[in-house]
């Protein structure tokens, strides 16, 4: 049996990489990957406290719902990126502000 600790490590070191995607990247489309590994760990965190009698069955089910929201959040978000590829031809995130009037 895996110890919680070794669900947690996993957990912030998928939170960590997330956010340094988010912060290092420019491009649309990694930012959206960086979003989707912290969303993951949060998940991780959820179904390791539920595994572990913390929470119950309701942490699982939020997981689920964790994972319809995120591929929503996906599908808007490549939307939103294929129209500003269009627009200035780039997914360059420094590059929005030209989409101002």
């Amino acid at each position: 049996m895996v110890a919680l600790q070794h669900y947690l490590v996993l957990a912030a070191a998928l939170l960590v990489l997330g956010l340094s995607i988010i912060i290092s990247k420019r491009n649309a489309i990694a930012i959206l990957i960086g979003v989707e590994f912290i969303l993951n760990a949060a998940n991780l965190n959820i179904v390791a406290f539920s595994s572990q009698g913390i929470g119950g069955l309701d942490g699982q089910t939020a997981a689920i719902f964790i994972i319809v929201i995120a591929a929503a959040e996906a599908a808007v978000a490549l939307a939103i990126f294929l129209n500003f590829y269009n627009i200035i031809t780039t997914i360059d995130v420094d590059r929005g502000d030209k989409l101002r009037g």
